[in-house]
């Protein structure tokens, strides 16, 4: 459903403002507002270097015209984000951001040993120049290239810290980070051995983790700590998370009074443990292959609803251009497309507006686009996209919340006739598949005119 409602008090050329000029995009630490930039990208033939967006003072000085050309296009080479990983068991309650808490002796359950073979650690990424890489596969950042057998012994339950073997991983590549994965395969020991409370006694118990071969556990940008110049990857197993409604009373003994749980004793408790053991890890989503080799992805449930909107809540991040610009909003020139950014202010209301100058229209809609990733959209789930827009030519845009991974649409594809007065769009849509990255897109390109938006929401309507 789309609709249209005229804004009779905007229109071009019709309101005093205070025009600012900003280009995009920038490299920002705050996970909570944009993904990690991974490098300063060339895209196509224009600087995207941000420069500051913060407004001190609103009110126009001096009525004559400035000059808002950005005066220094040079791109600056960032410096390196190296990259470390630690490896540990939280027996605390299950909430992502708590800190690791130490084992005491009244816990239902304590481990003894854990541990895994790290094989690999990828990055996915969204990428705006020309690189060779799946984005679906994503970027293989160690082992390097000239070691590519090299492995981890990882020790869970030790605490394991991993910094020189990845010395050499720069997170400074090409592209914005999405997620990290990290990947393992069973070692020689394959069980789980620790203590169970049972009836006020602790109990030895060995799980059997053989029903899995391999698993990739994929973290999202926001799960990344950002600290004195290093990212670090917490990998965490959680045991509150692992035993969550498992009963253990009625579990049998051997002989030698070891809780044995695997396919053949205790097999019904051993599928609970294992429905519960990758999730437990706390990834956004996760891959393994099991003991038969089949292959099963799915994501995490709790940490994707900490990811997504809330009913009511508007998953499109600064769409009223007031923070200053990080890697929210991204300017796409390509195919002859030419395109220049300012944010003007609008007096009265003080409402933020994104101008959009477009020189060249290129050859396709898809010449010039402003985009905004990590649109977190859940399958079955009513949305509604809704933002202003006017332009000095009337003519048609194409609006559009695809994959960035696919470029297939994923949310809606509309063409939206834009007048020279300000018009509210509202489209409803409902997607047929999950995607924590999904890209509004609104592509100007086509021909020269100058475009106004303001207010861009995309709002969770159902539950």
């Amino acid at each position: 459903m789309k609709f249209f409602l005229p804004i009779a008090t905007i229109a071009a050329y019709a309101i005093t403002v205070v025009s600012l000029t900003v280009s995009f995009v920038a490299c920002s630490n705050d996970k909570t507002v944009a993904g990690i930039e991974i490098g300063n990208p060339s895209i196509a033939d224009l600087d995207t270097t941000a420069r500051d967006t913060v407004v001190k003072d609103t009110t126009p000085k001096d009525s004559t015209p400035k000059d808002t050309t950005p005066k220094d296009t040079v791109i600056k080479k960032l410096p390196a984000l190296p990259l470390t990983a630690n490896f540990s068991v939280d027996y605390s309650d299950i909430d992502p951001k708590l800190l690791t808490k130490t084992v005491s002796m009244d816990e239902p359950i304590l481990l003894d040993s854990f541990s895994l073979v790290l094989t690999q650690v990828r990055s996915f990424s969204s990428y705006y120049i020309s690189v060779s890489v799946d984005p679906v596969l994503g970027l293989q950042l160690w082992p390097y290239e000239d070691t590519p057998d090299d492995e981890l012994e990882i020790s869970f339950t030790e605490g394991s810290s991993v910094e020189d073997p990845f010395k050499d991983i720069d997170l400074q590549e090409e592209g914005y980070l999405k997620e990290m994965g990290v990947g393992f395969r069973l070692n020689d020991m394959t069980s789980i051995c620790g203590k169970i409370l049972i009836d006020s006694s602790y109990v030895p118990f060995e799980y059997s983790l053989s029903n899995f071969q391999t698993l990739l556990l994929r973290y999202h940008y926001s799960q990344i700590e950002i600290n004195d110049g290093k990212a670090n990857l917490s990998v965490i197993f959680r045991v509150k998370q692992f035993i969550k409604d498992v009963d253990f009373s009625g579990a049998e003994l051997g002989r030698d009074g070891v809780l044995y749980i695997n396919s053949n004793f205790n097999p019904e408790l051993w599928q609970k443990l294992n429905e519960r053991f990758v999730t437990s890890f706390q990834p956004l989503r996760y891959d393994y292959t099991s003991a038969t080799g089949d292959s099963l992805s799915e994501y995490v449930v709790d940490i994707w609803n900490g990811i997504a909107a809330k009913q009511g809540e508007n998953t499109i991040i600064n769409g009223n251009f007031k923070s200053p610009f990080t890697t929210d909003w991204i300017l796409m020139n390509q195919f002859g497309g030419s395109a220049d950014t300012s944010i003007i202010i609008e007096n009265g209301s003080k409402d933020r507006i994104m101008k959009v100058q477009v020189n060249e229209g290129g050859n396709h809609s898809y010449s010039v686009q402003l985009i905004q990733e990590n649109v977190a959209l859940i399958k079955g789930v009513q949305y509604q996209c809704v933002f202003t827009i006017w332009s000095n030519i009337e003519g048609q845009i194409t609006a559009r919340i695809g994959s960035y991974a696919t470029y297939e649409t994923v949310g809606f594809q509309e063409h939206v006739d834009v007048h020279t007065t300000g018009q509210s769009v509202g489209i409803t849509f409902t997607p047929e598949v999950s995607d924590p990255f999904a890209r509004f897109e609104l592509n100007l390109g086509g021909s020269a005119r100058t475009f106004w938006i303001k207010d861009v929401q995309v709002i969770r309507l159902s539950k």
